[in-house]
């Protein structure tokens, strides 16, 4: 890579859309594609083999959506980039985008100039949001949007167990979550032992009863 080269990763489900983004990302001065993927799961195994500087990341994917994705990503390869492009601009998605370590967020539609500002202003650091979004953004780091955002339910349980009590409320068995968390069985039988205790559950049942009840699952 040159000195003002961006490598890139494209996710996006549908192949007109990703095949038409590489494309134009491709002819764009300083930025070469280096992988394309089409879901989320996908994309864990082609970033962590290219080690791209971004990853231009779709929100709405089968296997695994672009939140999770990206909280993967930027959870295991910290050094790596995620900008959101997605037609969803609903405060609690952007939100959680951010929660997730994206480092921008644009709106399909966005002009060429724009995404190119943003790719570069990502993989020098910082954060960019498209002008429909920079309002958004500005409120929740001020305070504004975290006010009306829903507490999360269960704030005992660390991250890795609230993953898990997602899952398990949807009826995954224990290999399932591992595989789908891209963790060991040993780590998901820690996590569901310490949803147990602090959930004060006496088994899976009453763990998946609880957290219905909190409305994980239901999707």
């Amino acid at each position: 890579m040159t000195d003002s080269e961006i490598t890139v990763v494209v996710v996006d489900d549908h192949q007109i859309v990703r095949e038409g983004l590489s494309s134009l990302l491709g002819a764009l001065d300083g930025l070469r594609v280096v992988g394309t993927a089409a879901d989320g799961r996908d994309a864990i195994h082609v970033v962590a083999e290219t080690e791209p500087d971004v990853v231009v990341m779709d929100i709405q994917m089968p296997q695994l959506d672009g939140i999770e994705a990206t909280r993967h990503i930027t959870g295991r390869q910290p050094g790596v980039r995620v900008v959101m492009l997605t037609m969803n601009e609903d405060d609690e998605t952007v939100l959680s985008a951010i929660r997730a370590g994206a480092s921008g967020y644009l709106l399909k539609g966005s002009g060429a100039d724009e995404v190119q500002t943003a790719l570069r202003a990502a993989a020098a650091g910082g954060m960019v949001f498209g002008a429909a979004l920079a309002g958004k953004v500005a409120s929740y780091f001020s305070g504004g949007l975290r006010a009306e955002t829903p507490e999360e339910p269960f704030p005992d349980l660390t991250d890795r167990e609230r993953d898990v009590l997602r899952l398990l409320a949807a009826g995954r068995s224990n290999d399932a979550i591992a595989a789908e968390l891209y963790v060991s069985n040993k780590t998901v039988r820690n996590a569901v032992s310490g949803i147990y205790a602090k959930l004060h559950a006496a088994g899976r049942a009453e763990a998946i009863i609880t957290a219905r009840e909190a409305g994980y699952g239901r999707d």
